[in-house]
C-alpha cells in the first residue's frame, strides 16, 4: 500500500497478548521519545484491544512511566482475546462473533489519535496489519514473546529472560536431583518452538533436551537416563517443551479457549515424560513445571536494552512515515519488515542448528 505521510500529533500504544518481561520498557521508551523527541501526545489503552474495543484509555506522559523500567508485566494490561475482527457478542441468549473494528476506529478518531503502536505477538500483529490493510491507520509493531518464534526478528524481548529464569530452575533442580539420585524433568514453555528449551537446556547442563522439532522416543530417553547410571552418575535432568511430543504421537493440551489468539493451550508432557520414565527405568523421576514464572520478573538487562530500542524505533518509524511495519533486531541494527512479512511464518529450531549440533556433540540427547 503507497505510504502516504500523515501529520501525527496524537498516538495510541497498547500491550497485546500474554505478557513478557520487558513490555513495561518499550512503553516506557514510547512516551519518552514520543513526548521529548516530537512533543507528541501518547494515550495507553488498557488490556490489550479490549481498551480499543471499550474505549478504556488513559494519557501517559513522563510521569507514568517513571520506575517501570527494571518491572515485568505491563502497566497498561494485557488479554490474548478481544480481536476486534471477531469479537465475543451476545445476541438473544447466544454468543455470536462479529466485527466490531469499525467502533476501533470511531473510539480513535475521538481521541484524535493518528498513529498506533501495538505490542505483541504473532495473533496482535495481525489484528495490526489488518487496521493498516482496511483502514490504512498508520501503525506500527512491536514484537512481544518469551517464545522467540517470531521469523521477521533476529531475536523478541522477553525471551532472554525467560531462558534466565529457566536456566536458574535448572541449576537449583541439579542439587536437589544429585542429592536424591533421582530424574528431574523440567517442563517448560515455547508453544511449538523450542527455543527456550534448547537455550535454557544448554545453559543448565541439560542431559536431555526435548524440543518440537525433533520427535522423540521414550526408549531413547531412558537410555540416556541408563548410560548415565552405568557411567556412575546417579541423576539425570531433563528438559521439555511444553510443545514436544513422541513419534507418532499427539500435542499435549491442557485446555482448549474459544475466541483467544491461542486457543489450544499446551501443558502435560513433562508429566507424561516422567511417568514414563520411572516406569521403563524404575528410576525416582519428578517433575516440576516452571509455566508462568517464565513470564514473570524484572527483565535481564539485555531485554531492557531490546525492548527500549524497540520502543524508540517505533515512534521514530511512524514518524517517518514507515506504516504497516515491525520493529526487528537485524543483529547488530535495529530495522523493520512489512507486518504480513512479519506474522507469515513460524520461526522453529532448525535440525541444523549450530546449537543443536554443539549439544549433541558435548552429549546432550534430543530423544531421536
Amino acid at each position: 500500500m503507497p505510504r502516504t505521510k500523515v501529520q501525527i500529533k496524537r498516538i495510541g500504544v497498547l500491550t497485546g497478548g500474554g505478557d513478557a518481561p520487558g513490555l513495561n520498557a518499550v512503553i516506557r521508551a514510547v512516551v519518552k521519545v514520543a513526548t521529548r523527541e516530537y512533543g507528541l501526545t501518547v494515550i495507553g489503552f488498557e488490556d490489550g484491544f479490549g481498551g480499543l474495543i471499550e474505549n478504556r484509555a488513559r494519557r501517559l506522559t513522563e510521569k507514568e512511566v517513571v520506575g517501570i523500567l527494571p518491572r515485568g508485566g505491563t502497566i497498561l494490561g494485557t488479554t490474548n482475546r478481544d480481536n476486534p475482527f471477531h469479537y465475543p457478542v451476545e445476541e438473544n441468549g447466544e454468543v455470536v462473533y462479529k466485527d466490531v473494528s469499525g467502533r476501533v476506529m470511531e473510539n480513535l478518531a475521538g481521541h484524535g489519535i493518528q498513529g498506533m503502536v501495538i505490542i505483541g505477538g504473532d495473533g496482535s500483529l495481525k489484528i495490526a496489519e489488518e487496521l493498516w490493510k482496511r483502514y490504512s491507520l498508520p501503525v506500527i509493531g512491536v514484537p512481544k514473546t518469551i517464545d522467540n518464534d517470531l521469523l521477521a526478528t533476529d531475536q523478541t524481548f522477553g525471551f532472554d529472560t525467560a531462558v534466565t529464569t529457566a536456566t536458574e530452575a535448572l541449576d537449583k533442580l541439579h542439587t536437589t536431583a544429585e542429592s536424591h539420585h533421582r530424574v528431574m524433568v523440567l517442563e517448560v514453555m515455547g508453544r511449538y518452538a523450542g527455543w527456550i528449551a534448547l537455550h535454557a537446556g544448554v545453559a543448565g547442563g541439560a542431559d536431555v533436551i526435548l524440543i518440537p522439532e525433533i520427535p522423540f522416543t521414550f526408549e531413547k530417553v531412558c537410555e540416556k537416563v541408563r548410560e548415565r547410571r552405568r557411567a556412575g552418575k546417579k541423576f539425570s535432568i531433563v528438559v521439555v517443551a511444553e510443545g514436544a511430543k513422541p513419534v507418532g504421537g499427539e500435542l499435549v493440551v491442557k485446555k482448549v479457549v474459544e475466541g483467544s489468539f491461542e486457543p489450544l493451550r499446551l501443558g502435560g508432557i513433562g508429566n507424561v515424560v516422567g511417568d514414563k520414565i520411572e516406569e521403563m527405568t524404575g528410576i525416582e523421576t519428578r517433575v516440576t513445571v516452571l509455566g508462568h514464572l517464565q513470564r514473570g520478573g524484572s527483565p535481564t538487562s539485555f531485554d531492557r536494552i531490546l525492548a527500549t530500542r524497540f520502543g524508540a524505533a517505533a515512534v521514530n518509524f511512524l514518524m517517518e512515515g514507515r506504516y504497516g511495519e515491525m520493529v526487528c533486531l537485524r543483529t547488530p541494527d535495529i530495522g523493520s519488515v512489512p507486518l504480513a512479512e512479519a506474522t507469515g511464518a513460524m520461526k522453529r529450531v532448525a535440525l541444523g542448528n549450530d546449537l543443536v549440533r554443539a549439544a549433541r556433540q558435548m552429549g546432550i540427547s534430543f530423544g531421536d
